[in-house]
C-alpha cells in the first residue's frame, strides 16, 4: 500500500502544479477581439472638442508638455534663418519626436477616461512600462526620416533648376519658376513619407498605452483604421496641418504652446472611436508595475 500511495500523492501534486502553471499562462491576445469601426465625417472635430476638453481638465500639466512643441518651433525658426540646408535634418528630427512627446498627453488623458487620478510624474514617464515597443516605433519612424534624407536630396538634385540657395533667399529660389517641377514632385514625394508615417502612428501611440500591445500588430491596426476611413483620416490630418499652421503664423509660434497639447489629447481619443474591443479594459495606474 506505501508505494500505492506515494504514486497517488505524486500525482496529486503533478496534478496540482499542472492547474498552477495553467493558471499563470497568459491570457490568449485580444488581438482577434478588437474591431476597426467606420468612423463618421464629423469624427475630427469631435476629437478636436474632446481634445479641448481634457486639456481645460488638466491647463498646467497640458502646456507644460504643449512646451517643447513650441521650442521645436522656435529651434526650426532659427536654423531656417541661419543654415537653411540643414532644414530639412531639423524638420526629420521634429516629425520624430513630436510623437513622443504627446506620449505624456495621451496618458492623461487614458487617466481621464479611465478614472484614474491624474499622475504628473506618471504621466511623464509611462514609456517606462512600453520600452520595447515604443523603441520599435522610434526605430522604424528613424528609418523613415533617413529615407525621406536621402529622397529629398535626389529630388534637389534632379528637379531643383537654379543655383542652390545658401542664405535667406531659400524660399525665392524655391519658387521660382524654374523650380516649379521641384516644387511638385518634392511636395508629392514628401507627401508619400508624411501619409506613411501618419498612418503608422495615427492610433499606434495610444493603443500600446492602452493596451500594451506589440509594435508590428500596432502599426498594423493603425494602417487598416486609415485603410478602413480613409476619407475621414486625410480630414484628420489636414485638420491637424490647419491647427499647426495657424499656430505657427502667431507671434513666435506661440500658439503650439495650445495647438499641441489639444492634438495629443485628441489622438486618444481617435484610437478610441476607432479601435473597439470586445473585452473593455481599464488598466492600472502607469506608474504601477502590474500589467493586466
Amino acid at each position: 500500500m506505501q508505494p500505492c500511495n506515494r504514486r497517488q500523492v505524486l500525482m496529486m501534486s503533478n496534478s496540482q502544479s499542472d492547474a498552477s502553471s495553467r493558471s499563470h499562462v497568459p491570457p490568449v491576445s485580444e488581438a482577434s477581439s478588437k474591431e476597426i469601426i467606420e468612423l463618421p465625417w464629423g469624427a475630427p472635430l469631435r476629437w478636436l472638442r474632446l481634445g479641448w476638453r481634457d486639456m481645460a481638465a488638466h491647463p498646467g500639466t497640458s502646456v507644460f508638455f504643449g512646451l517643447p512643441f513650441w521650442w521645436m518651433a522656435l529651434i526650426l525658426h532659427g536654423v531656417f534663418h541661419t543654415g537653411p540646408e540643414y532644414s530639412m535634418a531639423m524638420i526629420s528630427g521634429c516629425l520624430l519626436v513630436s510623437p513622443f512627446v504627446a506620449m505624456g498627453l495621451i496618458d492623461l488623458s487614458r487617466r481621464r477616461e479611465r478614472g484614474i487620478a491624474p499622475d504628473f510624474m506618471g504621466s511623464l514617464t509611462c514609456w517606462r512600462l512600453h520600452p520595447g515597443n515604443l523603441g520599435i516605433l522610434v526605430g522604424v519612424l528613424l528609418v523613415l526620416a533617413l529615407l525621406w534624407g536621402r529622397a529629398s536630396l535626389v529630388v534637389t538634385a534632379l528637379f531643383f533648376n537654379t543655383p542652390l540657395p545658401s542664405d535667406l533667399d531659400v524660399m525665392d529660389a524655391a519658387l521660382d519658376a524654374n523650380n516649379w517641377e521641384f516644387v511638385a514632385t518634392y511636395t508629392v514625394v514628401g507627401g508619400a513619407f508624411a501619409a506613411l508615417a501618419f498612418s503608422l502612428l495615427v492610433v499606434s501611440i495610444p493603443m500600446i498605452l492602452d493596451r500594451d500591445t506589440d509594435a508590428i500588430t500596432a502599426a498594423i491596426t493603425s494602417l487598416r483604421v486609415v485603410g478602413k476611413n480613409t476619407a475621414v483620416m486625410l480630414l484628420w490630418a489636414a485638420l491637424m496641418g490647419l491647427l499647426v499652421l495657424v499656430s505657427v503664423l502667431l507671434p513666435q509660434a506661440v500658439g503650439l504652446v495650445v495647438a499641441g497639447p489639444v492634438l495629443a489629447h485628441a489622438s486618444w481619443h481617435a484610437y478610441r472611436d476607432a479601435v473597439r474591443y470586445e473585452h473593455p479594459l481599464a488598466l492600472p495606474d502607469c506608474r504601477s508595475p502590474e500589467r493586466p
